[in-house]
């Protein structure tokens, strides 16, 4: 039986909250980290993370979050998986669409203040213009790619995803562990993508801490919002011509009984 919407979007609002929240907190917090002094400790050693951190705290929070309240909302967590989704005929009510976005958002939101907030406070903090871990092109891509390499990066990956997707919540996939294959899909895309883009594939994720960075970041949005969009839905719509695999009789609007699918 499938939840009440109110119940839904709560667990989407929760499972995007924690996808930013540990995602873009591992980025703000821990990727590059010093001892005590902002210098390196005494053996010269540095503490950080770096992108293997970050890439595999993105793909461990749609994992845990899948696993918690999947069951609830069917684990979207990303307005582009949403829309794919819809466009595969898996998620087929309009208005459902929309209030799964709309809490998506709110939950990014929410998140990005929370980690604004921490890092404010933090000793000596100063300005945290440009150090939100924001997405961007051009000058503000980490490798300086421009913005038509940041587009189809950002494109192709959102596809990918979405056929994994598609692909593991499927009846012919393992039952229980398509968390598992998405949440590695995702790390994998970071891993690929952290150093053109810092990686969207959610505009959920690039809203949430846009705003808060600034340094040109809420000017450059609008691209993490159209290419993942377009990507997924390009997904979602060639999924089944080009596997013939038919899963449209699938809703993933929330069920105990279905796999979770971040």
């Amino acid at each position: 039986m499938t939840p009440p919407l109110s119940k839904r979007i709560g667990a989407e609002l929760l499972g995007t909250f924690w996808l930013v929240f540990g995602g873009c907190g591992s980025a703000i917090f821990a990727a590059k980290y010093f001892a005590a002094g902002g210098a390196l400790d005494a053996n010269g050693t540095e503490l950080g993370i770096g992108f293997l951190g970050v890439s595999l705290a993105f793909g461990l929070t749609v994992v845990t979050m899948a696993y918690a309240v999947g069951h609830v909302s069917g684990g979207h967590f990303n307005p582009a998986v949403t829309l794919g989704l819809w466009a595969a005929k898996r998620f087929d009510n309009g208005r459902d669409v929309v209030a799964y976005i709309g809490a998506q958002v709110v939950g990014g939101l929410l998140a990005g203040a929370c980690l604004w907030g921490l890092a404010k406070s933090a000793k000596g903090s100063g300005s945290m213009v440009g150090n939100m871990a924001a997405n961007g092109y051009g000058d503000h891509s980490p490798g300086g790619y421009s913005m038509w390499a940041v587009f189809l990066a950002e494109a192709l990956l959102t596809a990918f995803f979405l056929f994994i997707i598609l692909g593991v919540t499927t009846g012919h996939a393992p039952v229980g562990f398509a968390p598992l294959a998405i949440g590695l899909a995702l790390a994998l895309i970071h891993l690929i993508s952290i150093p053109i883009s810092n990686t969207s594939v959610n505009p959920a994720r690039s809203t949430a801490v846009a705003f808060f960075n600034g340094n040109g970041a809420p000017g450059q949005l609008w691209l993490f919002w159209v290419a993942p969009i377009v990507g997924a839905v390009i997904a979602g719509f060639t999924y089944e011509a080009i596997t013939g695999i038919d899963g449209s009789h699938k809703d993933v609007s929330g069920d105990e009984t279905v796999a979770a699918r971040p």
